[in-house]
């Protein structure tokens, strides 16, 4: 999952909520994920595969949410800041 944005930058917290792509491909990967989990696993939420599924599942959520939140809250707060900085 490489792009422009994120073969620059060499570490993660400068990468996260900047790649469309990125966050384009987890979007897909959770949607996907948590479809086969329902279809295929909703009646045995014990077994292994079914725990792994979820797994993968929740990590490929939580690293959505930090690009979203990165790319909604964090990023746009930071650019007010660099701004007013920049007025004065």
């Amino acid at each position: 999952m490489t792009c422009n944005n994120c073969e620059k930058q060499n570490w993660f917290w400068k990468k996260i909520g900047k790649c469309q792509r990125c966050m384009n491909q987890l979007t897909l990967l959770s949607v996907v994920g948590w479809v086969a989990w329902w279809f295929l696993f909703q009646e045995r939420p014990k077994s292994i595969e079914s725990i792994a599924l979820l797994m993968a599942n929740v990590t490929f959520n939580g690293l959505l949410f930090l690009h979203l939140w990165m790319f909604f809250v964090v990023l746009p707060l930071r650019r007010r800041k660099h701004l007013r900085r920049t007025k004065r």
